[in-house]
């Protein structure tokens, strides 16, 4: 049964302090980052590397699990550590290159990962849905000419992998087939097996992430070490926190593992599963695609204790599942979008032995922000929870840039040490969204009640989250509009049960043509990634509805469409 015993709030903050004062991995200090000053762990190490460093202690405790295929913690480090070495001597990469990886969730991602990083070069994970199009326009973007790809992959950078002058490594191959390098042949030459963790600043660049916002094309957040390492000390910190607080239960379980069944190209991938699963000591099971059933007889054959997806994914976990349940999982979290309330007492009610959680980041936070888990979550079930201590701060703030007053909405800040420093290329938007003081403007719309739980409850930008992933409407309008029977087209999200929101689309055709909407919806799925494609489309009898800006009225198109079933829904 779920661990339910209760403990103060006073026992909580016992718990803390006595973490800061006796743990030297916690210890508090002080850093000017940027021009200002933030908390930061005083004793963490300089570069993502030193976290590798500490997860190779857990030695030979099995850490991937794929397929069938088994490593452990020393030997996932051992085999970056000879990728590291074949990527320096044999393709010449070095400290402040920018290397990419454009293939789905295999092993070989997070060694290739590993690897990178610890030559003090920048890792640039590519989205795996992308397309030819949006491929080329994040590498002319970041210049990354190294790129670590499978077939899938390799089959969309063919077309432009010699006007933008790229080397490709094929994982998972034993034919070159359009590749420079295999990754097979790269780590049997590579004997070396001496860890290089290269001498980088706190504050030198990790990754490039490209995430949508209201622009038409994705935009490069550029995370640091410093911000990384803030955030996996800053979940330890409260999970070891809690099991202060609670006698010695882990959140983890005594044997940990957790099912990696979302993109590790998302910092909820790449941060909450692999990198904290590294360092705690964690089992990772690495699910081939997204399939409940699977899932659910992955948990079972290696009796995992994690959970971590998007809503939509637990929802399913849930109903594949059936009345047994999950015996092993002990907790079943949330990210990339908000849990719909009524799903946390269904899962409270499915899983007997799991605490359901969620939390709240994003990409430019390093997904530090809010957790909320155990009896809080239970108890506030629409809260995204608090904020996660000890070195994050989070405010709400009108639209007259004053702090709001508890239950008052605004938009959400964030300051942190965790925080990226700009967006690769793009000043104007880096200034809009980071203040003079060093607060992250998150553009969703929130407020904090008078015991600290912060509630989303809208988002500024011109943005749908679709199962976790960002989509700009822009960017999906524009391709709209390059089909030649549209006039205008008005992109929005429609509210959905399991996936939080699907794509909308409106248009009205040029002069009276009637859409063939099944042929407009396949001309758009040629160059977008599936998960931008419209999945209900409606056709305007009239122009759209304009503002006296004689911009396109969103709102009201949303309204209105909302209201009529659509004419194709997919």
């Amino acid at each position: 049964m779920v661990d339910t015993s209760p403990f103060s709030q006073e026992n909580l903050f016992a718990a803390a302090q006595k973490l800061l004062a006796e743990n030297p991995l916690f210890t508090l200090g002080e850093a000017e980052i940027r021009g200002n000053t933030y908390a930061v762990f005083k004793n963490a190490p300089t570069s993502v590397a030193g976290l590798f460093m500490h997860g190779a202690s857990h030695g030979d405790r099995d850490f991937i699990l794929f397929e069938g295929e088994t490593l452990s913690f020393q030997e996932t480090w051992r085999r970056a550590s000879r990728f590291a070495h074949a990527l320096a001597s044999e393709l010449g990469v070095k400290q402040g290159d920018r290397v990419a990886i454009a293939m789905r969730n295999y092993p070989e991602w997070c060694i290739s990962y590993m690897a990178i990083i610890s030559l003090g070069a920048v890792v640039v994970p590519l989205n795996a849905w992308w397309k030819t199009d949006e491929l080329r326009y994040s590498l002319e973007d970041c210049e990354a000419k190294t790129i670590i790809v499978d077939d899938r992959r390799l089959k969309y950078l063919e077309p432009i992998k010699e006007k933008l002058g790229l080397t490709l490594v094929l994982v998972r191959s034993d034919e070159e087939d359009g590749a420079d390098y295999l990754y097979s042949d790269l780590l049997a030459r590579s004997v070396d097996e001496t860890p290089l963790v290269a001498n980088v600043h706190p504050d030198d660049d990790f990754c490039i992430i490209y995430t949508s916002g209201s622009t038409g094309k994705p935009k490069g957040a550029i995370l640091t070490h410093r911000g990384c390492i803030n955030t996996i000390l800053s979940w330890a910190f409260v999970a070891s926190t809690l099991r202060e607080a609670r006698g010695g239960v882990s959140l983890f379980g005594d044997d940990p593992g957790i099912l990696l069944g979302i993109p590790l190209f998302h910092v909820t991938g790449s941060h909450s599963i692999f990198l904290l699963s590294f360092v705690v000591g964690r089992r990772v099971a690495i699910a081939y695609r997204w399939d409940p059933k699977e899932a659910v007889e992955i948990i079972k054959r290696e009796k995992l204790t994690n959970f971590v997806g998007v809503p939509s994914q637990s929802y399913e976990l849930m109903q594949a599942a059936g009345p047994e349940g999950l015996p092993s999982l002990i907790d079943i979290g949330a990210g990339g979008a908000k849990r719909p309330p009524e799903h946390v007492k269904m899962l409270s009610e499915q899983f007997k032995n799991a605490n359901p959680s969620s939390g709240y980041g994003l990409t430019e936070t390093n997904a530090i922000g809010c957790v909320i888990s155990l009896d809080d979550y239970r108890k506030h079930p629409d809260s995204t929870g608090r904020v996660v201590p000890p070195v994050t701060d989070l405010k709400i703030v009108k639209e007259d840039g004053v702090q709001a007053a508890p239950d008052e909405v605004g938009e959400i800040w964030i300051r942190s040490a965790s925080n990226f420093r700009g967006y690769l290329n793009l000043p104007e938007e880096t200034a809009h969204a980071l203040t003079a003081d060093g607060w992250f403007r998150t553009g969703d719309l929130g407020k904090i009640d008078e015991d600290g739980f912060v509630y989303i409850v809208d988002r500024i930008k011109d943005l749908i989250i679709r199962g976790g992933e960002n989509i700009s409407c822009l960017e999906v309008e524009n391709r709209a509009y390059e089909y030649a029977d549209i006039a205008e087209a008005s992109v929005f999200s429609v509210p959905d049960e399991v996936l939080g929101e699907r794509v909308g689309l409106v248009v009205y055709p040029r002069n009276g043509i009637e859409v063939d909407v099944h042929k407009l919806r396949e001309f758009m799925a040629k160059d977008l990634a599936g998960f931008k494609v419209p999945e209900r489309i409606w056709v305007s009898p009239s122009a759209l509805p304009r503002l006296g800006t004689a911009k396109i009225d969103k709102r009201t198109v949303k309204l209105i469409a909302l209201q009529h079933p659509p004419v194709l829904s997919a």
